[in-house]
């Protein structure tokens, strides 16, 4: 019997846990041929691929963001192959049964919940012809009516073999994301989120998993990213886990764990700021809304103050690269309170604030209890929210113009130094800033075309002057400097039109060849010659000292020449700054 599991993953660095843990808990009794593919993948292509593969039996992995594009596929296989038994797992599929069994007629089974035994036992029906009512955690039509089997008790994840040692994913374990996990089931009842159905946490051994993690490490996995829903419940075994990555991680490898905040203990934060390496770890954090109202309604317990010290001091910590997440239209949030929510995040200026849209996914207490608020969503996946009682669909079109800009000037990192002085010293707060220059944006018709590195900086300086705020000369400034900083080569043409003649450069740069200690003593260092300033330097002149700014936050009118140098061997820029002491200076901001 030839059996294959699939799913379309939503990137191809992405890797799909599920298959694993089916093909390695199936196998040596049955032979399992794995198959991934994306969700941007020809439908054609998909078929024609999975079809030469010959199956008697197919199971897809399906998730929200998969399941519309895996459904024509399976409806062109049983077209193709009409003997060949489909059958779909997941989260997308294990809490509406009905629904999806009535909406598939090409779908045979569907495995409720965790699939390992269920699948191994219904490949064995299958093959022996014996009766499917046997195979517990099943659904199937019966009689013309959806038909579910006994419920199946939890796996005891003892027996669950090993997914990380399939022989094929070795030479791809340097190029994809690795997922891990260390345990099941989440301890809370948020009402927006499938997590909250399945009751208790599970773990999996400890030292089982260390060995796991070595072998991932010394095959070549760079990103290992743990999906326990909360990592850290367990405050013995999260530390134990993160001294032994911490003690024995290759240079190469970074972990990324979802975490909650407010229960994290002030030690181990301690313990992880004095002894994890810079960029080992990233913390993702559902935030969600500073709402208290709200996390009532949705059942959710959030303690923001706790929440704060922890994001804060790991923050300072300079270790760990944090990841904040936003949901926009949870119940009773109106458009001025995720105003709030918004800035009361962002105010802790970490490395990404990711914000998303509520969906009304099957199963959960939301999409249970969505005529209490009025909701109305999309009918096929993502479920995303159109409006509520509080939130119109014009108020969710403004947040999403919010949501288009800062994935672009924040969460890419692009100019960071001028973005947050716009924030701190020209806009009312970030959301403001980020909702009007979304609107400008939307005007422009700039959401539908692409963007190179120098028009993003073309258009924030066009709404800036558009919106006439003062000062714009300094914010140009601090808008070269974010340029040049982030540049890996000297660019050829940066995105604005120099402010002095060739001749004038010449004079700057052979006055650096033969005084660079007049620049700084580790500019002299850099030991450059005339000739090499000419290939891998840059310099502009600026209306303020720079490095006052940096340094103190302080803006002083000061005419500064910028100096950026660009190494060719380590690939990164380098600014300097010469100022005029002749120039008379005074405090501007």
């Amino acid at each position: 019997m030839n059996i294959v599991v699939s799913t379309l993953n939503a990137k191809y660095i992405h890797t799909c846990l599920a298959l694993r843990y089916l093909k390695t808990y199936c196998e040596p009794d049955f032979d399992i041929d794995m198959a991934e593919y994306t969700i941007k993948d020809p439908v054609m292509n998909i078929v024609s691929d999975l079809y030469s593969r010959n199956p008697d039996v197919i199971g897809f992995s399906c998730y929200i963001w998969n399941i519309e594009e895996t459904i024509p596929i399976i409806e062109m296989l049983k077209k193709i192959k009409p003997d060949i038994k489909i059958v779909l797992g997941g989260p997308e599929v294990s809490y509406d049964v009905p629904h999806w069994l009535e909406r598939l007629d090409h779908v045979d089974y569907i495995v409720i919940g965790e699939g390992e035994e269920t699948f191994k036992d219904l490949l064995y029906a299958i093959e022996e012809n014996e009766d499917i009512e046997s195979v517990a955690g099943l659904a199937y039509m019966k009689g013309g009516k959806p038909f579910r089997t006994a419920p199946r008790p939890k796996l005891d994840l003892k027996r669950v073999p090993s997914p990380f040692r399939v022989e094929e994913d070795l030479p791809q374990l340097s190029k994809r994301v690795t997922y891990i996990e260390t345990s099941r089931g989440c301890p809370y009842s948020c009402a927006f989120c499938l997590s909250s159905i399945e009751v208790g946490v599970r773990y999996f051994d400890i030292e089982m998993m260390k060995e796991e993690i070595r072998f991932l490490m010394k095959n070549g996995a760079r990103t290992i990213k743990f999906v326990d829903r909360t990592f850290n419940i367990r405050r013995d075994y999260a530390l134990e886990m993160f001294d032994f990555l911490i003690k024995e991680h290759l240079p190469s490898t970074i972990f990324q764990f979802e975490i909650t905040a407010d229960i994290m203990r002030p030690e181990v934060i301690e313990f992880l700021n004095e002894h994890a390496p810079v960029g080992l770890f990233r913390f993702e954090i559902g935030v969600q809304s500073t709402n208290d109202n709200t996390n009532e309604l949705v059942e959710r317990r959030q303690n923001f103050e706790k929440l704060t010290r922890t994001v804060t001091t790991v923050r300072d910590g300079g270790k760990i690269v944090q990841h904040l997440d936003l949901i926009a239209g949870l119940p009773e949030e109106n458009y001025d309170s995720f105003r709030k929510t918004f800035n009361d995040v962002f105010a802790f200026r970490i490395e990404e604030v990711q914000l998303g849209f509520l969906k009304m996914l099957r199963g959960t207490g939301m999409r249970i209890r969505a005529e209490n608020h009025d909701y109305i969503y999309m009918e096929k996946a993502p479920y995303e929210i159109l409006g509520n009682n509080v939130l119109s669909f014009d108020e969710i079109i403004k947040i999403k113009r919010v949501e288009d800009v800062l994935e672009k000037f924040w969460n890419d990192h692009r100019m960071d130094t001028t973005v947050s002085y716009l924030i701190d010293h020209v806009f009312p707060s970030a959301f403001d800033f980020f909702q009007q220059f979304g609107d400008y944006w939307e005007t422009r018709g700039w959401s539908r075309i692409g963007h190179q590195l120098e028009d993003l900086f073309k258009r924030l300086y066009s709404f800036l002057s558009d919106r006439s705020i003062p000062q714009l000369e300094i914010v140009e400034g601090l808008m070269k400097y974010d340029y040049f900083i982030r540049q890996k080569h000297k660019p050829r043409k940066p995105w604005w039109d120099f402010s002095m003649d060739k001749a004038t450069q010449t004079a700057y740069l052979r006055l650096m060849a033969e005084h660079p200690e007049k620049v700084s003593e580790d500019f002299n260092k850099l030991n450059l010659s005339e000739k090499e300033l000419h290939k891998h330097v840059m310099i502009e002149r600026l209306s303020f000292d720079l490095d006052t700014f940096l340094k103190e936050g302080n803006l002083v009118r000061k005419e500064t020449l910028l100096i950026v140098y660009f190494d060719p061997k380590t690939k990164t820029a380098t600014s300097f700054t010469l100022g005029d002491e002749r120039t008379k200076t005074t405090e501007i901001v």
